[in-house]
């Protein structure tokens, strides 16, 4: 197993195996793999140590990943929240950011469902 970027990468194509990587998706991945010259179709145990190095050098120096791109993320957020713009508000009260639907769906955001009682519908008349 390739060790690349903290990340022990699984026995997959090379240009899948880098998906593995939190900031790499399967575009960055192949694009990757053209500046190392090596084939994306190869699995991860047959690149050799120094196809690998290249790998791990052009990540290293070319890609925010992982812990770095973690904070970045974090950091954009928070400073959405201190300067209380709209979408800072909306992280801080943990609802959809982009403009989706909350009176329906949005669960992911919100959470389990919370019921509220005495709602009832108007009385028909």
């Amino acid at each position: 197993m390739a060790r690349i970027a903290g990340i022990d990468l699984p026995n997959k194509p090379v240009s899948i195996a880098l998906t593995y990587i939190y900031g790499i998706g399967r575009t960055s991945g192949r694009e990757i793999c053209e500046k190392a010259g090596v084939d994306p179709a190869i699995r991860m145990n047959d690149v050799s140590p120094d196809d690998a190095a290249k790998l791990r050098q052009i990540i290293e120096n070319e890609y925010k990943v992982e812990g770095r791109l973690r904070t970045e993320i974090a950091l954009n957020i928070k400073r959405l929240m201190d300067i209380g713009c709209y979408r800072g508000l909306r992280h801080r009260r943990g609802l959809p950011v982009r403009g989706q639907r909350t009176k329906t769906n949005a669960r992911t955001r919100k959470g389990k469902k919370k019921t509220v009682a005495g709602k009832k519908k108007a009385a028909q008349g």
